[in-house]
């Protein structure tokens, strides 16, 4: 490819330097020398170039040949389309008819089914009906039964309990001295309670009060040492001793009460 270009060069710079014709437009150029370039163009050019231009030659051939191929296939596919969506069709129509069969017939077997039940639970439920009116009735009869006897019961123990309270009465009656003497013993015993309660509600508020007198004095005491204590921080005077003006002048031991 390089010398087709420089061949092409030399083509254009003998043209350029052509000693040109008066009066018109054209040139002399040396002949030899220009039929020499173009064969050296000629055989630089490769021959893929030829082979492409005859691609090109044959293109719409091809085209053709490939636009032919291309509508057969789609004919065909088309018919085999067409054809499939038909066999589709009617294997779904037959499809659909066996289905709408089998479900007449399940419906058919579920309705015999359920009238079978039904009958079956209708004689069941006659007969557990008639069963519980005769378990009623005997249940009734025996309700009856002990409702008499307890109320048999209840008036024998009624009658046995007046009695009894009658009798109880009668001996309460004949204890009536017993039972003053016991109120009289009563009496005496709460006035006693009374006052011994009373005697020892006052020995015990003074014993509350002397402690609460004790109390305030220490707390006197305290106060007078801190006022003490104060004063010295303040006057400089010394660290007051709060451990001697803190104790109890009345700490000795007394006497419990």
């Amino acid at each position: 490819m390089y010398r087709v270009f420089e061949a092409l060069d030399e083509l254009v710079a003998i043209v350029e330097e052509a000693r040109g014709v008066p009066m018109t437009a054209g040139c002399v150029v040396p002949r030899g020398d220009v039929l020499e370039l173009l064969d050296d163009v000629r055989d630089a050019i490769p021959g893929e170039l030829d082979d492409a231009q005859d691609v090109l030659d044959h293109r719409d051939k091809l085209v053709s040949d490939a636009r032919t191929g291309a509508e057969k296939t789609i004919s065909s596919a088309n018919a085999e389309a067409t054809s499939t969506v038909e066999n589709a069709r009617d294997e779904a129509d037959r499809l659909l008819a066996d289905a709408k069969a089998h479900a007449d017939r399940m419906v058919a077997e579920a309705t015999a089914h359920a009238e079978s039940l039904v009958s079956e639970a209708t004689a069941r439920a006659e007969s557990t009906v008639a069963d519980g009116e005769h378990e009623y009735e005997t249940l009734v009869e025996r309700a009856r039964a002990e409702a008499q006897r307890l109320v048999d019961s209840g008036t024998a123990s009624y009658e046995r309990s007046v009695a009894d309270g009658v009798a109880e009465q009668e001996r309460l009656v004949s204890q009536t001295e017993v039972v003053t003497a016991a109120h009289a013993e009563s009496a005496r015993v709460i006035d006693a309670a009374h006052a011994e309660s009373d005697r020892l509600r006052s020995e015990c508020d003074l014993y509350v009060d002397s402690k609460l007198a004790e109390f305030e004095e220490l707390l006197s005491g305290t106060l007078r040492s801190v006022g003490r204590g104060r004063q010295q921080l303040r006057t400089g005077t010394g660290v007051p001793n709060y451990d001697a003006d803190f104790a109890d002048p009345r700490s000795e031991p007394r006497g419990r009460y």
